[in-house]
């Protein structure tokens, strides 16, 4: 018999946290989270809690934890998009159907409380966080930003009614095998026509100092339209910048500027940190510190975070600027490949611009709804 917990000690807490630790341990593919950032969202003044609210579930079998879920009324993206939802996130479970209808039941049935018509998910509480079910790459090692399932998830949703809503897929881009000897001249062709220039950052803070406020606004207005998306606060913008400061690297950013210093277009790219976090279970230890700092020096791999467009500059050219710093960026710094993360599949326009690189579309994700 499979008994649903509403988590609300602090032994509950650290046990919903802990579960996928356990359940991946020794998995090649998984990795985790850091564990600080998962305790933060128990807490009172969690940046999202005042644009929407959750629910933590645990499941257990003989005192025995087998199961997590969590529900998310997200308030701000149900008016926005004009919803009536509840996300679910953080969704783990053996590969026991009885475990999994508990879990989601126990979700479906806060919904209906709270007035909501429908079930929607992975997502979190932005798309700044994991989101999406993994159905194919399951081969492949997780990023840090993204997160890894076993393949029986997907049987154990859609057994309960849940059908595809949108899926992302991902790539990997190495080097072209043959460089196209236009794109520099391209992109500089590209930048003198409409005035544009490439940032100059002396360091992290200098650039953070310059740009952060702008790059904000480029970002809302990038994303605006992109499924799942909820416009920043001045809350979210304090932390996503906080936690920048860790990992930047100037190296593997690029801001394009027109000629009043504003930015128009920009790539921002990271070391990847998932082997470096792996044997810690994402705690920051001395020795996982050690290994971050050096993956973050010298990367053989890294993601692809964050890529935005104004809109007036769209249709104007910029993007091959972009794809050539891209290149430059593997090029100079030794770097193996670019993990692109998650690009909707119907995003052509992001999807040609990977035709520059030795591109293979590696993994896709899934997020699923149901109507109540």
């Amino acid at each position: 018999m499979i008994e649903i917990q509403e988590v609300k000690t602090r032994a509950q807490r650290k046990k919903f946290v802990q579960f996928p630790l356990k359940l991946y341990k020794g998995d090649p593919c998984f990795v985790p989270p850091l564990y600080a950032d998962e305790m933060k969202v128990f807490k009172k003044n969690y940046s999202y809690n005042d644009q929407a609210e959750a629910v933590y579930y645990l499941a257990y079998r003989d005192k025995k934890v087998v199961g997590r879920i969590s529900g998310i009324l997200q308030r701000v993206a149900n008016e926005k998009w004009n919803q009536k939802r509840v996300r679910f996130t953080r969704f783990d479970s053996i590969d026991d159907q009885e475990v999994a209808n508990a879990l989601f039941a126990a979700v479906e049935h806060w919904a209906k409380d709270k007035g909501m018509e429908e079930v929607v998910g992975p997502l979190g509480f932005s798309d700044l966080e994991r989101e999406g079910l993994l159905i194919e790459g399951f081969g492949e090692l997780a990023t840090f930003e993204e997160q890894y399932n076993f393949p029986y998830y997907q049987n154990l949703i859609e057994n309960l009614g849940y059908q595809k809503e949108v899926d992302w897929i991902e790539h990997k881009l190495s080097l072209p095998k043959e460089r196209d000897e236009r794109l520099p001249r391209l992109s500089q062709k590209i930048l003198d026509r409409y005035g544009l220039h490439l940032s100059k950052a002396k360091n992290t803070r200098d650039f953070l100092k310059k740009y952060a406020d702008k790059f904000f606004e480029v970002l809302d207005a990038s994303y605006e339209e992109i499924y799942g998306t909820v416009p920043f606060t001045d809350r979210m913008k304090r932390e996503l910048i906080a936690n920048f400061k860790l990992v930047i690297d100037m190296r593997f950013i690029r801001v394009i500027l027109d000629e009043n210093e504003r930015p128009v277009c920009f790539g921002i790219c990271f070391a990847s940190l998932a082997k470096a976090l792996q044997k810690s279970g994402g705690r920051l230890t001395l020795p996982a510190l050690f290994r971050v700092l050096k993956a973050i020096r010298h990367p053989k791999i890294i993601d692809l975070a964050l890529i935005g467009v104004v809109e007036e500059y769209r249709l104007k050219g910029v993007s091959s600027v972009l794809i050539n710093e891209l290149i430059n960026m593997l090029d100079e710094n030794g770097v193996e490949y670019c993990e692109t993360n998650l690009n909707l599949e119907d995003n052509y326009s992001i999807h040609n611009m990977w035709k520059s690189f030795d591109s293979v579309q590696h993994k896709r994700r899934r997020c699923y709804v149901k109507k109540l």
